[in-house]
């Protein structure tokens, strides 16, 4: 099996939201089934059936997270240097609009562009991967080209 790249946030994180399913999400969901057969007739039991279905989903989750979790290879950023790699915390300045953005490469699992979480294997970071501060970096993305200059590269 191919190991998951992950920051140690990022592991917390998912190990987190693990211990929160199985020890709040899935006993209130089997109560819920539980008060849910206690009206009577299942068939025609619109609570069951929805309890039923966020029972599957939960169980459903905690499979996924439980299986990234035991494949995650911790990679802890603050023991890194030198070009950018995997953590790399990475500012850029868009050379055609002067907007700046900071963003960090993570692994797939913790990627969330809103809180410039980075996913490792998106075009931009497969082109910034290897570059050193000062380097200028064309990005094809869905979007059309875009150029952006590395400004700081910091390991934290």
């Amino acid at each position: 099996m191919e190991k998951i790249p992950m920051t140690p946030a990022g592991y917390a994180r998912l190990d987190e939201e693990l211990k929160l399913l199985k020890s709040v999400e899935r006993p209130a969901i089997i109560k819920a089934i539980a008060e849910a057969r206690e009206h009577g007739d299942l068939s025609e039991n619109a609570e069951y059936h929805s309890a039923r279905e966020k029972q599957s989903f939960i169980e459903g989750r905690i499979k996924e997270v439980e299986a990234i979790l035991g494949r995650s290879d911790i990679i802890d950023p603050k023991k890194l240097s030198g070009t950018i790699k995997f953590g790399a915390t990475i500012e850029l300045v868009d050379e055609d609009t002067d907007e700046e953005k900071t963003y960090q490469i993570v692994g797939e699992p913790e990627a969330d562009i809103e809180r410039g979480k980075l996913n490792m294997k998106s075009p931009l970071a497969r082109a910034l991967i290897g570059k050193d501060v000062g380097d200028s970096v064309e990005v094809h993305t869905p979007g059309g080209g875009k150029s952006y200059e590395i400004l700081a590269i910091r390991y934290v």
